[in-house]
């Protein structure tokens, strides 16, 4: 598995943690955040994970900011992105097995380390589910491909 990971100024040291677990689980890991605490504008890193995942060139990705809120709207306005904050792994469990999410996304100043490495883990591990959900993600989709829902005459 190679994940993309990107971050801003604020999430410094919850990316180069979440990287070392990352790594020690052998996964490879593709780092496009800064890595000093000088200003860097979250969308910038948002952007770049969010293109590699859009190209498949990485499975997935993890985005930190200090809210996880701004750097994941950015990678949300890339065609084909699904990135959803979550503070909690359940939520991060379920974006994946029900919302077929590609990048997960947090704030380094909401959680501490543990819950992010389990909020991975969780998000890491679960499987899209498919089933009911396909059709919800394919409406998904189809607003961000023709801005509307032709299917249901809007």
């Amino acid at each position: 598995m190679k994940l993309a990971i990107g971050n801003d100024h604020a999430a410094v040291e919850l990316k180069n943690t979440i990287m070392e677990y990352l790594k020690g689980k052998g996964i490879e890991v593709v780092n496009v955040g800064t890595d000093t605490s000088e200003r860097f504008d979250y969308p910038i890193a948002g952007y770049r994970v969010a293109k590699l995942v859009a190209a498949g060139e990485v499975d997935g990705g993890v985005l930190i900011c200090g809210t996880g809120v701004g750097i994941s709207l950015a990678a949300n306005k890339v065609k084909g992105i699904r990135a959803c904050v979550c503070s909690d792994p359940y939520t991060a469990k379920l974006s994946k097995q029900h919302n077929n999410t590609n990048i997960i996304a947090f704030g380094a100043r909401v959680i501490g380390d543990e819950t992010a490495k389990m909020i991975v883990d969780e998000w890491i591990n679960a499987k899209f589910e498919g089933g009911r959900h396909e059709q919800r993600v394919a409406l998904i989709t189809e607003i961000e491909q023709t801005q509307a829902l032709a299917s249901r005459g809007e």
